[in-house]
């Protein structure tokens, strides 16, 4: 687990895993990017959990790109 890959909120913790998938999968940011026609930073946002909202287009897009859940990509961990 990458602590930079943690959001702390109030009643819990976002852990954003898409980084472990792509790893674990020997797949790079930018063969995403052109396999699935999404933009670098969005990309990067699911991995670092640096964004403001989810885009369930997007979200539905990796998961069928990487045969994976949603948890798979990030989950909410209660406190």
């Amino acid at each position: 687990m990458n602590n930079d890959n943690y959001i702390k909120m109030e009643n819990g913790i976002y852990y954003f895993k898409m980084g472990d998938i792509l790893k674990k999968k020997k797949i790079s940011i930018n063969k995403v990017m052109r396999d699935t026609n999404t933009d670098f930073k969005v990309i990067k946002r699911l991995m670092t959990g640096n964004l403001v909202r989810v885009d369930l287009y997007v979200l539905s897009r990796m998961c069928d790109y990487l045969e994976c859940d949603i948890t798979d990509i990030f989950e909410y961990i209660k406190n």
